[in-house]
């Protein structure tokens, strides 16, 4: 029978389910080796064909290393809490966990159809009440916990009380707050409980704290730095704003130089690395403290030059700085309060990256630099953050290009402190080179000798010392939403205390929608009696959408286990990762926070391992090809021939608008390129074509100026008008390989081009194409369904593998996909006589037959081992065709053929393997390879005679020269090119030629 690979997959599917064969072992005498994918949030658009491309290659590798021996873990679950699902749930009032429900159905049947070998009896959904009882036990001990910088670890929250109680706070090195207390421990005995809860919660790793954060009014949430780009949000591009409020956040940054030294002792693309290295932004420098003139308060600055201290000419706060309103002077408070409302439109990431614009607001209060006594103009600028270091900085014009642009731009002092310091009215110059001039009682020194006596000096006169600061701040962890983790944290006299362990999980509570309340609290505060113990209010907040994702890897060890979040015993054999495949935009986001908590479960005992994955890969992305419809609108100018009244101006105005885009007309796409050779309207040159366009689409404007009144006032010849060319997605589905559009069908079952008109060059309309992002947005989804019916999951999977290196973005081209398909059934074919009936042979061998089986064998396991999935398929085409040429049916060769490629195309493999009279692959063996059949034994040597090649003859590479020129001579067709003539001469190079001289 031919190869029918739906009846095949469908059977191994059910087969692989039904014995579970993927289920790892808790325990095992076999060498352990964990591979997973990042898991996904499940949408309701379900998976496109851009989407397996990790798991294909995660797949290949578990089944590859099971071949191999290892006792593997593999497992799949979803990050199923998201703001998709809440979103829908407003539009629809769809408890988000009947849509998540509905989209992890889909997902489940897609990564199935695709034969995944997951391990599905360790399934996780991050949204399950049963697992996020553990994310919320995981918060517990985090605000449990403080850090100790003495230990350099995490210890419970207990042993800092006892430290309290017996020498109070002077001796406490710990990462936290910068206001607390200092006392004895009379004063800590005298504390009341309150008290004592507030003053703890400075140190504790999970803490509520007044934060200026990324708000986002549409979707009524805080949001991560990462969740915004360029002033919007990611999900939904709605506009960011700062705001000040109450938040939880955990203090990551007492992890910072952990965080960076483990960067080095693992296997992750040195891009990633550096990214998080830039985000923790490590830095040596020194604290200074400046005093505010006619004021005890004092502004501390975090500079990496404190050798330029004598050339500050402004101190600059930032915006949001919680001191700005009070050191305003009246003069300046409406300039003060307008620049802050601007700050607020921007988000951090923007202000950070503006370097070009220049702009601040001064506050009209000066301060005094510690170390020349001088008076400096305090200003506030939006490239300076609050939550960055202490949110003030120095300005030193003359070494800092920044510095400089804000010195130029508003006429302060730039000072040159270093006699290497050149054209410093041109441009800064950052040099260390030199002496110090201008500089105090640094005059003459160099850059070291200066740094040194600076830190010492500030030190002694208690307005300084040396610090290591990180740009890296404290995780925002909340949102004020409703489809996330509840925060076990209920409020008694207005100070957070923890449920109790047996009280877990803490469940979100039903409410009437999903809304803000009508006084503003989030959703959660619509829920009728939720109060702890009927009386306290719980934490109205959920937990951020990494919470889940952050520990996810430990759960996947023991996944059913109710007492704990997983077995020590099991979290000893499985200890990390070995390998984890998933995309580079998670490189701040979820990756570093996933340290972050790995790092504290093994600070508290609960892991044993520092960085929870070995190797990570960033596969890259399947970008999609999408196609576009294009329509054109009117630049109109602002000259007429008259003046207008004012109704005549409105009327001219809205005529304006509503020609600028023309909507419900489209343009074949040779025509626009027709129109845009000239996007001048009256350009003498225009052809007719054109000019018929032109007049078809100018017909309308001229019938709404004339009821308008003001076809006599508007002439069209005079108008300095111009072309708008606009371009909309047009689903791939409807436009072929020439780029023709099927607009009847387009037009019949696409809303937005109902009713549309599409003029057309000819008998076709034709599209433009662009390479983008598969999205459903964007109308270039292929879905994997369609084409796993039409050539089989085997082909799909492999064909992701074919196009290209696993790190790299390519696009997604279906026609090569029909390639792969035939090669799947002439490998289909080998193991079939002409009438498809199955049929291997005992035979033993050739060498021909082994020689190509042993390359494939070398080749696929060195290719797997290095991720290099696309040179295999490749390979696997050509040993294929090998021994096709061979006519090769042999069991010893196939055999050994379906275990190679069983991890590229796992069905019909299982299914040969079954014909071929064993049972379950899963549990073969990878071919053992054997270099002694690709040594060389004979060689085809080009017979030349009188230099001419006449032809190859296979020859043994052990004969030496007399015995290969007898050889040579008693072949019968070198006689014949002979023609009896008798050799003068035989020329032979062993392993290169044979040249008979006649």
């Amino acid at each position: 029978m031919d190869y029918q690979f739906a009846a095949i997959e469908e059977k191994w599917q059910k087969y692989w389910a039904d014995h579970q064969s993927f289920k790892a072992e808790a325990n095992s005498d076999k060498p352990k080796y964990y591979v997973l994918d990042m898991f996904p949030y499940p949408s309701g658009a379900g998976l496109h064909v851009g989407h397996p491309l990790g798991y294909i290659a995660s797949d290949i590798f578990a089944r590859y290393k099971r071949l191999k021996g290892f006792n593997v873990l593999h497992p799949m679950g979803y990050d199923s809490f998201g703001l998709p699902a809440e979103q829908y749930a407003i539009q629809t009032g769809q408890h988000p966990a009947v849509t998540t429900e509905t989209n992890i159905n889909t997902y489940r049947r897609q990564l199935d159809q695709i034969g995944f070998s997951f391990d599905w009896s360790r399934e996780v959904r991050t949204s399950e009440p049963s697992y996020y009882k553990w994310t919320q036990w995981i918060f517990m001990q985090l605000f449990n916990s403080w850090y100790n910088l003495e230990t350099d670890k995490a210890e419970h929250i207990s042993t800092l009380i006892e430290k309290f109680n017996a020498a109070g706070s002077a001796e406490i090195k710990a990462a936290c707050d910068e206001d607390t207390k200092t006392f004895m421990p009379s004063d800590w005995a005298n504390f009341s409980d309150a008290e004592k809860q507030e003053e703890l919660l400075k140190y504790r790793l999970t803490y509520l704290k007044e934060s200026t954060v990324n708000w986002c009014p549409a979707l009524g949430t805080v949001l991560a730095n990462d969740e915004v780009k360029d002033g919007f949000s990611e999900r939904g591009g709605y506009p960011v704003e700062q705001k000040k409020m109450m938040q939880w956040s955990m203090r990551i940054t007492a992890y910072a130089e952990r965080l960076l030294q483990g960067l080095d002792t693992i296997d992750w693309p040195e891009p990633m690395k550096e990214m998080q290295r830039n985000w923790i932004g490590k830095s040596s420098g020194a604290s200074v403290k400046f005093n505010v003139e006619n004021s005890d308060l004092q502004i501390e600055v975090f500079t990496t030059r404190v050798d330029t201290i004598f050339g500050v000419s402004y101190l600059v706060l930032a915006p949001e700085h919680e001191w700005v309103a009070q050191l305003t002077t009246p003069a300046q408070k409406a300039e003060i309060e307008n620049y802050i409302a601007q700050t607020k439109k921007k988000s951090e990431l923007d202000r950070m990256a503006d370097a070009k614009t220049v702009s601040g607001a001064f506050t009209g209060t000066y301060v005094v630099n510690p170390v020349s006594g001088e008076r400096v103009p305090l200003w506030i600028a939006d490239y300076v953050l609050a939550g960055y270091g202490t949110g003030a900085v120095m300005g030193v014009p003359s070494g800092d290009q920044r510095d400089w642009l804000f010195a130029t731009n508003f006429n302060l002092p730039i000072v040159q402190i270093l006699d290497s310091q050149k054209e410093i009215d041109v441009q800064a110059d950052p040099t260390k080179e030199g002496k110090y001039i201008n500089s105090g009682f640094i005059n003459g020194m160099g850059y070291k000798e200066a740094v040194a006596f600076l830190n010492q000096w500030l030190e002694d006169q208690g307005v300084g010392k040396a610090k290591i600061n990180y740009r890296q701040r404290d995780a925002i962890f909340g949102r004020q939403r409703y489809w996330g983790e509840p925060i076990p944290v209920y409020f008694k006299d207005g100070l957070p205390y923890l449920l109790k362990e047996e009280e877990l999980p803490l469940l979100l509570p039903e409410i009437d929608k999903y809304l803000p309340t009508e006084t503003g609290e989030p959703p959660l505060g619509r829920a009728e009696g939720w109060k702890y113990e009927g009386k306290y209010e719980y934490e109205l907040s959920t937990m951020p959408g990494w919470a889940g994702s952050s520990w996810y890897w430990y759960r996947y060890m023991d996944a059913q286990n109710d007492q704990a979040f997983a077995d020590p015993k099991a979290v000893d054999y499985w200890k990390d990762v070995d390998l984890y495949i998933g995309g580079s935009e998670h490189a701040t986001g979820h990756l570093l926070y996933s340290r972050f908590w790995n790092k504290f479960l093994k600070d508290l005992g609960f892991s044993k391992e520092e960085e929870p994955f070995k190797k990570l890969i960033n596969q890259g992305m399947i970008v999609g090809e999408s196609a576009f419809a294009h329509s054109i609108g009117f630049n109109f100018g602002e000259d007429v021939t008259q003046k207008f009244t004012n109704e005549e101006r409105e009327s001219y105005d809205k005529i304006k608008e509503k020609y600028r885009f023309i909507s419900g007309k489209y343009l074949s796409y040779e025509l626009i390129e027709l129109l845009k050779s000239s996007n001048d309207l009256e350009d003498n040159s225009t052809t007719e074509k054109r000019q018929a366009i032109l007049s078809h689409f100018w017909k309308p404007v001229e019938e709404d100026l004339t009821a308008a009144g003001l076809k006599g006032k508007v002439n069209k010849l005079s108008l300095p008008l111009g072309l708008n060319f606009y371009k909309t997605h047009v689903p791939i589905d409807y436009v072929n390989t020439k780029n023709e559009i099927d607009i009847i069908n387009l037009e019949k079952n696409d809303p937005r081009f109902n009713g549309a008109e599409f003029n057309l060059n000819g008998s076709v309309f034709l599209s433009s194409r662009e390479i983008e992002k598969m999205s459903k947005s964007k109308f270039n989804v292929v879905n994997p369904d369609v084409l796993i019916a039409q050539y089989g999951a085997d082909t799909l999977r492999m064909y992701e593998m074919f196009l290209g290196p696993l790190e790299q973005s390519k696009p997604w081209n279906t026609n090569g996909i029909e390639g792969v398909f035939k090669f799947l059934r002439k490998f289909w074919r080998l193991f079939h006589n002409e009438a498809w009936e199955f049929t291997v042979s005992d035979e033993a061998p050739s060498k021909a037959e082994l020689k190509s089986l042993h390359k494939i064998i070398k080749k696929v396991q060195e290719d797997i081992e290095r991720f290099s999935f696309n040179t295999s398929v490749s390979s696997f085409m050509i040993a294929v065709n090998e021994l096709t040429d061979l006519k090769c049916n042999k069991r010893a060769i196939l055999q050994d053929l379906v275990a190679v490629l069983a991890p590229y195309a796992p069905h019909i493999c299982e299914e040969l393997w079954s014909l071929l009279g064993n049972k379950d692959l899963s549990t073969a063996q990878y071919p053992i390879f054997n270099p002694e059949y690709l040594v060389e034994d004979e060689f085809a040597y080009p017979i030349s005679i009188n230099g001419k090649m006449k032809m190859n003859l296979n020859l043994s590479l052990t004969l030496e020269a007399k015995a290969a020129e007898e050889a040579v001579l008693a072949n019968e067709q070198v006689q014949g090119f002979l023609n009896g003539a008798s050799p003068k001469k035989i020329i032979f190079v062993k392993g290169k030629i044979v040249n008979i001289v006649v």
